[in-house]
């Protein structure tokens, strides 16, 4: 169970201690459990959402974005503000936008950027209770989170070096695509029509944000793949919400 561990270290906020350094093959693998650390984020964002029944629509809403963003520590907010940042600043050359996102600075852009996608997920999250329809809250983080395994199974990591390289030099590609099918039956299985409607929202988005990706980079980086977890979230609830 050493690469759930590790998944949920690196996805997550949790203080998780591991017993020493992983090998290189163990961070690979724990990409497989990403999409069930995305499933233990929505059964808590589930739980807590019960636990707010009763209280002011806004405020309930907030609380619950708040606490989505705690569970991940912002991490994939920062990837998502440094590609903003890169991709408005590169100018559309691949090494100017490669810097772009390694500078920790946030640019206006980059603010913009998330003020806009966290008012989306607001937003969607108050028409979701309304409508009662907490499973979004499960679909979400489990979907981006198989998006992730996805990126890395079929899209190369192009800085060497990287957070990533170890993810995307030693995952195991055949139980890879297991987990993917796994995570699409059942979404569809458990949700039904939402499951369909979320996957279909999520696979256009991905197949969008990858095309830019290899464009303008030739494949992935850590940040570009934490953006595209916000994104898709953001999209995946949205399309829920107008369903």
């Amino acid at each position: 169970m050493l690469p759930f561990w590790i998944a949920l270290q690196f996805l997550s906020s949790f203080p998780i201690r591991l017993p020493g350094m992983p090998s290189p093959e163990q961070v690979g693998r724990s990409l497989l459990f990403y999409p069930l650390v995305g499933a233990l984020f929505g059964v808590l964002l589930m739980a807590f959402s019960a636990l707010l029944q009763g209280a002011p629509l806004l405020l309930h809403a907030a609380l619950l974005l708040a606490a989505w963003v705690l569970l991940s520590g912002g991490l994939h907010l920062d990837g998502l503000a440094d590609s903003a940042d890169a991709w408005l600043g590169g100018f559309g050359d691949r090494e100017r936008t490669l810097t772009i996102m390694k500078d920790p600075r946030s640019g206006p852009i980059a603010v913009v950027t998330l003020v806009v996608v966290l008012l989306l997920k607001f937003a969607a999250i108050v028409a979701l209770i309304e409508q009662h329809h907490s499973l979004g809250l499960l679909l979400a983080p489990v979907i981006g989170r198989a998006a992730m395994l996805g990126l890395f199974l079929d899209t190369p990591y192009v800085r060497k070096g990287g957070l990533g390289q170890a993810l995307a030099d030693h995952l195991p590609k055949r139980l890879s695509q297991q987990v993917l099918w796994a995570v699409a039956i059942g979404c569809v299985v458990f949700a039904s029509w939402s499951g369909i409607v979320a996957l279909l929202a999520a696979a256009g988005g991905f197949f969008w944000l990858r095309h830019l990706m290899v464009r303008r980079l030739g494949g992935t980086t850590g940040d570009t793949a934490g953006a595209m977890l916000e994104l898709l979230e953001m999209t995946v609830l949205v399309a829920l919400a107008l369903a």
